[in-house]
């Protein structure tokens, strides 16, 4: 029954919306979770496997404090779990709950983001260097799909995000900032050349499209990431990265 559930939720996008809960496995993402103050709603885990290394064996003295959560065999465990070599643990918890900051000064907009491990990545980098929030349009992958969460590497549960918004929602959200999409246009702003210490939104497109009409529609500017000719633009996440991390050095200078 436990393993059929956690597969549930593992496999079935409307059943995560619906439950508001969603799939993690792997001692760094169950430890992640713990770290936050949560804990899991079910959980399987090996306690051979998890006693072999000390985060293991701090994350299995954690979950055999917890009626939820119940010991495996390795078999039971991959049965459950999303990888072909699991980690020894697999859970479900609720969706993390952030405050959305009112006027947050670093936005994200992530712009019909259809790979999951782009979007994780975009997470992860939001959250190294502090991005407030992170809109993310329909049509998005899910942020809560198995492979999303693990590229996301726990920053999912730290980093404030909303899902599923309509463009006159984020266009609401983000009026008060500089809009920024990064597309390389006859017009388009090397993206050092602006200055990020101001509120900004920074778009991110597609990975094959591009920036969408309604993105295009309420942006002030496109930003480029200059390249030596002929290269191919890089993808969604490497260039979120790129632009992220050039905003964090202004804002630290």
């Amino acid at each position: 029954m436990h393993v059929r559930t956690i597969r549930s939720l593992r496999d079935d996008r409307s059943l995560r919306r619906s439950e508001r809960m969603f799939m993690l496995e792997g001692v760094r993402l169950v430890s992640d979770l713990f770290a936050t103050g949560a804990t899991p709603v079910l959980a399987l885990y090996d306690a051979d496997q998890l006693a072999r290394t000390d985060a293991g064996q701090t994350l299995l003295y954690q979950l055999s404090t917890l009626p939820h959560c119940h010991a495996a065999s390795a078999a039971v465990v991959h049965a459950a779990s999303d990888t072909t070599s699991p980690q020894g643990v697999v859970a479900i918890a609720r969706w993390p709950q952030h405050a959305i900051p009112t006027q947050p000064s670093l936005v994200v907009v992530c712009d019909h983001i259809q790979d999951p491990g782009n979007l994780g990545t975009i997470i992860r980098s939001c959250d190294a260097v502090g991005v407030d929030v992170i809109y993310c349009s329909a049509g998005c992958v899910d942020a809560y799909g198995p492979k999303t969460v693990r590229a996301s590497m726990g920053s999912l549960m730290r980093v404030p995000f909303q899902t599923d918004l309509s463009w006159d929602a984020i266009a609401h959200a983000v009026a008060y900032c500089h809009v920024y999409c990064a597309d390389s246009t006859p017009t388009s702003l090397p993206y050092t050349h602006v200055d990020w210490r101001a509120a900004s939104a920074l778009i991110i497109g597609n990975e094959a499209h591009g920036i969408s009409q309604d993105a295009q529609r309420i942006a002030s500017a496109s930003v480029v990431i200059p390249m030596r000719p002929g290269i191919e633009s890089l993808n969604a996440a490497m260039a979120a990265s790129i632009i992220l991390f050039e905003a964090q050095r202004q804002r630290q200078s």
